[in-house]
């Protein structure tokens, strides 16, 4: 454990980021989390979000953008996460068009050429799963992130696996989980409720301790709680999730 760190994907917490996102930082910091996530920056220049990292002593696991920024303003995203220290780039979704066999093929080249550029940078690229992606080809009866990864090169693209889409999906979180062990260093921890819909990790009916346990064996560097609709306040949910999932990982 002492190579992995807790961190919140600050999307959990949007609605106060939205009002005030350097005390939203740094509330998540004081409830004990040791590193966010970015899904935007609040309009903060990189100098001043270096600045509020080092007060707050939060890491930063990783931060999402989409694949037009990503292939049109790679370089300035790039600049932005080395100023930050920023280890990865994450690309957290694909449009409705793009969900298909053909732009899945297609994508794994993009991506190929976006991964070299980033780990010429020193930053490290990942893609991030829903449930599409456990659809499968019906000429190759591969699930669609299967292709992905299969045409992927494993040194310059990750996977930031999102533990609810797959169960979502019908899919084992744990068995895929180790199909892909060594390729998983971001790991989002989201619960599901009884009625499918999301909830604070620990209080559904995801198997949340052996997930953790199997990152862990399998080096993952950052534990990802998300909420993408907490029904209680963001910040509780945060909270309550963190103090759920400490209970497990002692």
């Amino acid at each position: 454990m002492k190579d992995t760190h807790v961190g919140l994907q600050l999307y959990t917490v949007r609605d106060q980021t939205a009002q005030d996102f350097k005390r939203t930082v740094q509330r998540v910091a004081e409830m004990g989390y040791s590193a966010i996530e970015f899904a935007g920056y609040g309009g903060l220049m990189s100098r001043d979000m270096a600045a509020l990292l080092a007060d707050t002593g939060l890491r930063t696991a990783g931060t999402h953008i989409g694949l037009s920024t990503l292939e049109q303003n790679i370089e300035s995203e790039l600049n932005y996460c080395l100023d930050i220290g920023c280890p990865f780039l994450v690309m957290p979704s694909l449009p409705p068009e793009m969900r298909n066999a053909a732009s899945i093929h297609a994508l794994a080249t993009r991506l190929n050429r976006a991964g070299q550029r980033c780990q010429q940078r020193g930053v490290t690229l990942a893609y991030h799963n829903h449930a599409f992606e456990f659809e499968c080809d019906q000429q190759s009866n591969e699930y669609l992130l299967d292709i992905l990864l299969n045409e992927t090169d494993p040194a310059v693209v990750k996977l930031e696996f999102d533990v609810y889409w797959a169960a979502f999906a019908g899919v084992d979180p744990v068995a895929y989980l180790r199909r892909y062990a060594e390729r998983v260093p971001l790991l989002h921890l989201k619960d599901m409720a009884a009625d499918r819909t999301f909830t604070e990790v620990g209080d559904g009916t995801l198997d949340m301790a052996r997930i953790c346990e199997v990152a862990l064996e399998s080096g993952t560097r950052f534990l990802l709680v998300e909420n993408d609709q907490p029904r209680v306040p963001s910040l509780e949910s945060a909270r309550r999730s963190l103090e759920n999932l400490n209970s497990m990982l002692i």
